[in-house]
């Protein structure tokens, strides 16, 4: 039996779509049994695959790091999907838009600091000038709004791509929700 190649991704967000995931509880199994898991935070990958099937994509695009990665998942996936309203609209990571990166960085790394405050100069991804969701970088072919998407929300989608029928999840979810 052929599996359908699946990955999640996690950029800049809460991890709260994923949890969302996880409570699909006994429901995760039925899926299990279609699917192959190739990339995911839940799984110990380094490099995001080849040749995946369908994508599903948690978070903004917040640094350079966020956007080189969402451009290789695009051009390695053949079905993306914006998972919660982080992906789709850019909702809390979207909150520093109104800052500039220097006062961000200043607040997150001096002024919030206990002691030797000081803004790091490696090994932290370059921010960018704003957060922004994912379909400002690529083309997006599914939207899945929700802070998070309930976990029906979820199951149904992934079992409508599976399937190959058109997919009609938002009628049992909503941005914010």
């Amino acid at each position: 039996m052929n599996h359908t190649r699946v990955a999640t991704v996690w950029l800049d967000g809460c991890s709260g779509c994923h949890m969302s995931l996880l409570d699909l509880d006994e429901r995760v199994l039925d899926l299990a049994d279609r699917i192959e898991l190739v990339y995911s935070p839940l799984v110990d990958s380094k490099e995001f695959p080849e040749d995946v099937s369908i994508t599903l994509v948690e978070g903004a695009v917040s640094t350079s790091d966020d956007a080189e990665k969402i451009r290789l998942i695009r051009e390695r996936t053949t079905l993306l999907v914006s998972l919660g309203d982080c992906a789709v609209t850019a909702n809390i990571p979207a909150m520093r838009n109104r800052f500039s990166v220097e006062a961000v960085l200043e607040r997150a790394y001096v002024h919030n600091a206990a002691i030797g405050g000081q803004v790091p100069g490696i090994e932290v991804p370059r921010l960018l000038k704003r957060s922004r969701p994912v379909h400002e970088f690529v083309d997006v072919d599914r939207f899945l709004p929700g802070c998070p998407p309930p976990p029906e929300a979820i199951f149904n989608l992934m079992s409508e791509l599976l399937d190959g029928r058109p997919t009609g999840s938002s009628i049992i979810t909503r941005f914010g929700a």
